[in-house]
């Protein structure tokens, strides 16, 4: 391991394969990279304490409208895990959510199963499910597949859970599944307001600290590996493609754990949470954001969705153009996303074991 080690910190001299950026030099100064690697937990810290004290002060249709944002930047993390770290391109990964939340949406219409303890689970396993089939058949071929051929890949199993959604009326097809029940916790119904804020919330936060602790242990060691150079990581002896399917199998699983919340919050499912257009929306929000970093994921996912409901409640004519150019602006002048103003390079990819003397860290 002590080679990985090694060859992953060669390795991250050369250019990002997802950035296109250089990492920083050794031997570049430490003092101003020493205080930069105290911006990450400041953040997330931020982040929790403005969460935890939002429905405090927001309406009631505001903390509904807050609880959906939580649930999707569940799903953007789901994405973050799968691109920012591993560097797989999943253009389809509304699959994993959408298919989640049908079989959770199934459970509640033909079975009368509501309980927590039973839809949370399956919709992780749904997910985990899906992700592993779909996994299996483009990561684990006999030659490492390309980035554009997961991409399409990915992106032609949405679509085509899509269209089956829509064709088959046992899933409502056009209409999707509407009034499903309330969440339940023994007799007690969970419906929308500040109890669901808050469990989401805590989901949320204990998924995010276990996607922290996983990209900053050895296995998160060997995905930057990956994501820096795949052929020289397999070289030193890592089965990259295992590794790629690993990490896909759990982020399916993350985004089935959201997609299951985001039915039962919903009230019902439709074709378009497994589609295209729901799939490029994950993307956006973690380009947005900044990929690789988990918290960019979450800070793009709640920024977009902020500013489209105050764009949509405003400018009802022509919100979705601003909305548009001020994507498209941030992704030009900072391909890092917003997170970048405030987290330096090494910060963002991540520390593993002892720091050399001397690195620096400093944000752009």
């Amino acid at each position: 391991m002590a080679a990985a080690k090694q060859a992953v910190a060669r390795l991250s001299e050369g250019p990002d394969v997802v950035t296109g950026e250089s990492a920083p030099a050794a031997g570049a100064p430490a003092g101003r990279g020493a205080a930069a690697r105290q911006v990450l937990p400041i953040v997330e810290g931020l982040v929790l304490l403005i969460a935890l004290l939002l429905p405090l002060v927001l309406q009631d249709y505001l903390t509904v409208f807050a609880t959906r944002v939580i649930i999707l930047a569940l799903f953007a993390l789901s994405f973050d895990l799968v691109w920012g770290y591993a560097g797989i391109m999943s253009f389809g990964q509304a699959l994993f959510f959408g298919a989640a939340g049908y079989g959770v949406a199934l459970m509640a219409r033909d079975l009368n199963i509501t309980s927590i303890f039973l839809i949370l689970p399956a919709g992780t396993l749904i997910g985990l499910t899906a992700a592993l089939l779909l996994g299996g058949f483009l990561l684990l071929g006999r030659y490492p597949a390309s980035v554009i051929f997961v991409s399409l890949g990915t992106l032609t199993g949405s679509y085509a859970a899509d269209r089956l959604a829509r064709g088959w009326y046992y899933l409502g097809g056009q209409n999707g599944i509407p009034s499903i029940p309330s969440l339940s916790l023994g007799s007690t119904d969970i419906s929308e307001g500040p109890v669901y804020y808050y469990l989401a919330l805590g989901i949320l936060a204990v998924v995010y600290l276990l996607c922290r602790f996983l990209v900053r242990s050895q296995f998160g060691l060997a995905l930057a590996g990956l994501r820096e150079n795949e052929q020289r990581i397999a070289f030193f002896g890592y089965k990259a493609q295992h590794l790629k399917a690993i990490v896909f199998a759990i982020g399916g699983a993350i985004a089935g754990l959201a997609g299951s919340l985001y039915a039962f919050h919903e009230g019902f499912v439709w074709p378009n949470i497994l589609g295209v257009v729901f799939s490029t929306q994950v993307v956006l929000y973690v380009l947005f954001g900044g990929s690789g970093t988990l918290i960019g994921a979450v800070i793009g996912t709640v920024i977009i969705e902020g500013v489209s409901f105050w764009l949509s409640d405003n400018y009802r004519d022509i919100w979705p153009i601003i909305l548009g150019v001020l994507l498209l602006l941030v992704i030009m002048f900072r391909p890092l996303g917003l997170i970048s103003f405030v987290l330096g390079e090494r910060e963002r990819v991540g520390r593993f074991g002892k720091a050399p003397k001397g690195t620096h860290n400093a944000a752009p």
